[in-house]
């Protein structure tokens, strides 16, 4: 039969207030001797320290009397048990009363192996029966509660570590793999969450090579940074990764992404913004396709980068129930580095001493300023979220994704 569990607070005292220098400390002790060593109600150390002291004579009064203003409980070894426990069943027993409290084993000055085995099994430390007195007791006492804070707290530290460890490899697991095989296009990306310790935000992104060779990228934004909208944008980027493959594109994609977005959202008031590019075989031409999100920008060979024209562009996903996304096609040439993005790279701010945003023409005008410098690839992709950063005066309370796509034009 499972042992009864006390009910306790959250944080016990034990926990957190061992008594300051001269505070009180109560002391449960679970012993069958009415008059035994620890019967007085009260002891006072030569500090001021006053050790309030209840007694229980068995388990079940100990139970009745183990409530959240006690700081340490000490169990008499020599207390009887069930006929089935061993010599130790009513230290067990306590320690599973309360799992969160100092617990000290009381022994004869005959028993030290039964004592060394005590601490092995959970409790902080013990005491002989014959060797206390006020100052002793109420040195152990407080030694006990630190102890068992500080294992606590340490408890909670490595199953926190745990913790993160598990959502990072999750987190690290749900981030895209481009599939480009076969293709001559370079791909490079960049993606920081707004989430403080996080690896997914808001943001979302994915590029994928199609049979017919087609190359298809696709960006976008689930409005908020938390956990919520990070698991809401792995859904809709796995539903257009699928939806690619099995041939939808432009509008019909977007539609059928719409729904997906209305069944999983929490509320009506979530929605998303997306960009989607289709590059035909050839990489001189592709499709574009914007919901609500920023246009795209090019870099042409010998050419300074401009934002793609398209002015046409259809609502975010989830606003519009019978929304539609007018595909538009764009002529790239031969040589080209076509870089998608979300809001949080164009939303912080111009400078650490004004409130007035980077926006779309500053952007382009940084990104001209690294590709004078011979950035490239990941190397302009970390160089622009890097100054980004510098110019807002810190970290990006947004979530930052941008791809970069690129053709040398000579067929490699």
């Amino acid at each position: 039969m499972p042992v009864p569990v006390p009910r306790q607070r959250n944080v016990p005292v034990a926990e957190t207030a061992p008594g300051g220098a001269g505070g009180d400390l109560t002391l449960l002790v679970v012993e069958d001797d009415p008059a035994g060593t620890l019967s007085v109600p009260d002891l006072l150390d030569g500090s001021g320290t006053r050790v309030r002291i209840r007694t229980a004579r068995n388990l079940t009064e100990a139970e009745r009397l183990l409530t959240d203003d006690v700081h340490c409980v000490i169990v008499d070894l020599a207390l009887p048990g069930r006929a089935q426990d061993d010599a130790l069943g009513a230290l067990k027993h306590v320690l599973r009363l309360a799992p969160r409290h100092a617990v000290l084993a009381l022994t004869a000055s005959g028993d030290a192996e039964l004592a060394a085995e005590a601490v092995r099994v959970g409790a902080q430390d013990h005491l002989v029966r014959d060797e206390l007195d006020g100052r002793l007791l109420t040195r152990a006492v407080r030694y006990a509660v630190e102890r068992k804070r500080a294992d606590t707290a340490q408890v909670k530290l490595a199953e926190s570590r745990l913790r993160a460890q598990e959502n990072a490899r999750l987190e690290r697991g749900l981030l895209p793999t481009p599939l480009l095989e076969g293709s001559d296009l370079r791909f490079a990306a960049r993606y920081r969450p707004g989430r403080s310790r996080a690896l997914l935000g808001g943001d979302f992104y994915d590029t994928v090579r199609t049979p017919d060779g087609t190359v298809h990228a696709m960006i976008g934004d689930v409005c908020g940074h938390g956990p919520d909208e990070a698991a809401l944008g792995v859904e809709l980027r796995i539903a257009w990764r699928a939806l690619t493959f099995a041939g939808l594109c432009g509008d019909d994609l977007l539609s059928t992404l719409q729904q997906v977005l209305e069944h999983e959202r929490e509320s009506e008031e979530i929605f998303a913004t997306l960009c989607t590019v289709d590059i035909a075989p050839d990489g001189r031409r592709a499709g574009l396709c914007l919901a609500g999100h920023p246009t795209p920008l090019i870099a042409r060979h010998g050419r300074a980068a401009q934002l793609l024209p398209y002015d046409d562009g259809g609502p975010a996903l989830g606003l519009l129930p019978r929304a539609r996304w007018p595909r538009r096609q764009v002529e790239l040439g031969g040589s080209w580095s076509l870089m998608m993005y979300t809001d949080g790279l164009i939303e912080g701010r111009k400078g650490p001493d004004t409130k007035q945003r980077l926006g779309q023409d500053d952007m382009v005008a940084m990104i001209n300023r690294q590709l004078s410098a011979g950035l490239e690839g990941e190397a302009l992709l970390e160089a622009a979220v890097g100054e980004v950063r510098e110019l807002n005066g810190g970290d990006l309370t947004d979530d930052v994704a941008v791809l970069l796509l690129s053709r040398n034009g000579t067929g490699r």
